[in-house]
C-alpha cells in the first residue's frame, strides 16, 4: 500500500487530505513493483495505490484475483472507516477505482463485475482476456470505465483482448483510447516476463518514456474527475482526446459539466440564474438550508455570497461571489498566515482556532475543505497554475498565486 505521506519512508505522516483508494491488479507473471511508476505518478497527487500480490504463478485464477481486488478496496476503506486505531483511520474520501495491467486489466473487469456496488470507475492497461470472460462479463460493469491499448500489441492484440471487453461494456459512459505505437508492455516499467513475451510476438514503435506519458495524460484528468470531483477535469480529459495527436480515441460518455450558476442582487435579495440541486455560502461557509433560488442576505449580515450547483454524480461548481456590505474583494482580504505564496507543491496555514478552510479556485470551484488546527500542511501539487482563494470560518479571505 501507497499513501500521499509529506515524507518519503514507511508510516510516515499523511498528508493532510483524504484520498481515494486505488486497487490495482498486476500482469501475468509480473510483480506488483513493475508498476512503480504507477505509484510515482498517482500516489504524490493524492490518491492511496494497493497492490494484492496473490496469483502471481503460472496458473493464475482470474475469478480470485478480481475477488481479491474487491477485498482489498473494502477492507481498507472499512478499515479507513470504522478502526480508529488504524493508520488509515479519515483518510479516504469514499471513492473507490479498480485497475490493472494486461491480467489484472481483465481481472479489474471481472472485479467491477462481481461486485457492482464496490467501485466508482474501472480502467484498463491492454486488459487481456480471461478465464472466466472478462468481456462476458463486461455487461454487468455500468460504472465509468477507460481503456488504453497500444495498436502495436502483439502480447494481447486489441481485436481480441481490450476491444472485445470494450465493446462488451453495460456502461453508458467509456472510454477507449489506442496508443499510437504502442505495446503492451510500456504500461509498466521493464520487467523481464513481460518484455520477453513482447520481444517474441512482436515491438511497439514508440519508446516506453512516451507511452507513459500518453498513459497519465490520459488518466490523470480522468481520475481527477471521478474521484476527486474535481469538474473542471472533465474538461482537460476531453480536451486531451481531441488534441493529442499521439492517440486515437472513442469516448461513448455524454456527460456535460453543470451550468454554473449567475447571482444577481437587488437589495438585500440575492437570486440564482438557474433552478437546480443549490447550496448558498457565505465567505465559503455553507448556509444551512438555504438551497433555493433565492437568499435574503439581511438574515446573515455582510460579506462574500455564492451559491453552488451540483449534478447526479456529484460535480459541483460555483458562482462567482457577490459582496455585500463591502466594495470590493480586497476590503474583506485578511491575511492569515499561509507560506509560501506564490506556492508549488503545497502550501503551510497557520491558524489561530481550530476550524473549516475552504479552498477555492479563481472561478469559485470548490476543491477541498480542510478541518485545520495550529499549522498544517495541504498538497496542491495537484492543482493547475493559477489564482486561488482560502475562506475561513471567521471571515477572512487570502489570495493565493500557483506558479
Amino acid at each position: 500500500m501507497y499513501y500521499p505521506a509529506v515524507s518519503a519512508g514507511e508510516s510516515t505522516n499523511f498528508a493532510s487530505t483524504t484520498s481515494p483508494i486505488i486497487a490495482f491488479g498486476h500482469g501475468f507473471l509480473m510483480s506488483w513493483d513493475a508498476y512503480q511508476n504507477i505509484v510515482d505518478a498517482l500516489v504524490p497527487k493524492g490518491y492511496v495505490l494497493i497492490f494484492p500480490r496473490t496469483e502471481g504463478g503460472a496458473s493464475p485464477a482470474h475469478t480470485d484475483f478480481g475477488k481479491d481486488l474487491v477485498i482489498a478496496a473494502n477492507r481498507l476503506e472499512d478499515d479507513a472507516i470504522n478502526n480508529a486505531s488504524s493508520f488509515f483511520y479519515n483518510k479516504v474520501n469514499g471513492k473507490k477505482a479498480v485497475m490493472g495491467h494486461s491480467m489484472g486489466g481483465g481481472s479489474s473487469f471481472l472485479a467491477a463485475a462481481e461486485s457492482t456496488a464496490t467501485f466508482d470507475i474501472v480502467v484498463g492497461l491492454a486488459p487481456a482476456e480471461t478465464n472466466p470472460s472478462a468481456a462476458a462479463a463486461a455487461v454487468n460493469v455500468g460504472i465509468p470505465a477507460l481503456i488504453l491499448s497500444g495498436d502495436e500489441d502483439a502480447v494481447t492484440p486489441p481485436a481480441g483482448h481490450h476491444l472485445l471487453i470494450y465493446n462488451g461494456l453495460g456502461s453508458n459512459c467509456k472510454t477507449f483510447v489506442s496508443i499510437l505505437g504502442g505495446g503492451h508492455c510500456y504500461f509498466a516499467n521493464s520487467n523481464i516476463n513481460c518484455d520477453l513475451g513482447e520481444t517474441i510476438s512482436g515491438a511497439p514503435t514508440i519508446d516506453r518514456p512516451t507511452q507513459q506519458d500518453i498513459l497519465f495524460d490520459v488518466v490523470q484528468p480522468f481520475l481527477k474527475f471521478h474521484l476527486m470531483e474535481d469538474c473542471l477535469s472533465w474538461t482537460d480529459f476531453l480536451a486531451e482526446l481531441s488534441n493529442d495527436t499521439r492517440i486515437d480515441p472513442t469516448n461513448d460518455c455524454s456527460y456535460t459539466l453543470p451550468v454554473v450558476p449567475v447571482i444577481t442582487q437587488n437589495g438585500t435579495t440575492l437570486t440564482s440564474s438557474i433552478t437546480g440541486n443549490l447550496q448558498w455560502y457565505l465567505n465559503g461557509n455553507p448556509l444551512s438550508g438555504e438551497t433555493g433560488t433565492t437568499l435574503n442576505s439581511s438574515t446573515y449580515g455582510n460579506g462574500s455570497y455564492t451559491v453552488s450547483n451540483t449534478d447526479v454524480i456529484g460535480c459541483i461548481v460555483v458562482s462567482t461571489p457577490v459582496i455585500v456590505g463591502t466594495s470590493s474583494l480586497d476590503e474583506m482580504e485578511q491575511k492569515i498566515a499561509v507560506q509560501p505564496n506564490p506556492f508549488t507543491n503545497q502550501i503551510v496555514v497557520d491558524v489561530e482556532v481550530k476550524q473549516t478552510v475552504r479552498l477555492l479556485s479563481a472561478t469559485n470551484q470548490l476543491l477541498g475543505v480542510y478541518d485545520l488546527e495550529g499549522e498544517t500542511i495541504i498538497e496542491t501539487a495537484h492543482l493547475a497554475s493559477g489564482v486561488y482563494y482560502l475562506f475561513t470560518e471567521n471571515g477572512t479571505i487570502t489570495r493565493l498565486v500557483k506558479l
